[in-house]
């Protein structure tokens, strides 16, 4: 979960002028790597061998 500090710091970080595009980018992102965080300390990885499995046929 995003915490108000960690979006917070995500607007501090931004340009003096940004668009709405911008921010929305940033939060999906921080959204993003917080749930691969989760996932992570919950043991939900894959190795590297069965990530190659999973994506085969897509890098053909």
């Amino acid at each position: 979960m995003i915490t108000k500090n960690k979006l917070m710091q995500t607007i501090k970080d931004l340009p003096e002028k940004f668009t709405f595009d911008d921010l929305l980018d940033r939060i999906i992102l921080l959204h993003k790597i917080e749930i691969g965080l989760q996932q992570s300390e919950n043991g939900q990885i894959y190795t590297t061998d069965q990530a190659k499995e999973k994506l085969k046929k897509w890098l053909k």
